[in-house]
């Protein structure tokens, strides 16, 4: 079982995705902008702020030879999960529907926050309740989901407005539900020493999901 972190320049959260993966017992490696993601059963697109966020948060990482990359990935039916800044290059890939926005704030949110999970029939959310309250971190300036698709298939709402998302959409998954985006930090909560530990269920799930399903 094999993790791939993609490191985009202005990445600042593959660390953290990194130890989260260690901590679940997965063989995990970092991958850069001219790597191959062959052999990899799942690819991480982490938190920060590729490229400074010019043009548009992850409109440039998603044209990187990389990105390409991901897209094969995908189209393998690999397991894809783009965190924070990863969701925003995912939707400029077109790989997930809708648009991330500035946050409703005008400002850049740093806090913790409740979800609702919504969807617990995907590889990434087996081992949640359906509508169970978990609390994860965010950290974002443009978290406000926008949809541009009426059935899209959402994992996690908040159940406080938190950037002005609509319906309060904080995550969400294609139609097989191989490929997650989402705005909260589950690797900042993966143990109690973190403050929580609600985001390591979603690891957890992974991990079964890629046993039961090994080639």
């Amino acid at each position: 079982m094999k993790a791939c972190i993609v490191v985009y320049p202005g990445s600042n959260c593959d660390r953290d995705v990194y130890h989260a993966l260690k901590y679940v017992g997965v063989d995990v490696n970092y991958v850069g902008l001219d790597d191959s993601l062959d052999g990899c059963d799942l690819v991480v697109l982490p938190g920060g702020f590729s490229y400074g966020d010019y043009l548009r948060p992850g409109a440039v990482a998603a044209r990187e030879k990389i990105s390409h990359e991901v897209r094969r990935a995908a189209d393998r039916g690999k397991l894809i999960l783009g965190i924070c800044n990863g969701f925003q290059i995912l939707i400029e890939m077109g790989l997930l529907p809708g648009a991330l926005l500035r946050n409703s704030s005008g400002r850049f949110v740093s806090k913790w926050v409740r979800l609702i999970v919504e969807d617990v029939d995907t590889p990434f959310t087996r081992n949640f309740k359906s509508r169970e309250v978990i609390k994860l971190p965010v950290a974002h300036g443009y978290g406000r989901y926008f949809k541009t698709d009426s059935a899209i298939r959402v994992v996690f709402k908040y159940m406080d407005d938190v950037n002005g998302s609509d319906d309060m959409i904080a995550a969400v998954t294609t139609e097989d539900g191989r490929i997650l985006g989402m705005m909260p930090h589950p690797e900042r909560a993966y143990e109690k020493l973190l403050g929580g530990e609600d985001g390591l269920k979603l690891f957890t799930s992974v991990v079964e999901y890629l046993r039961r399903n090994a080639s």
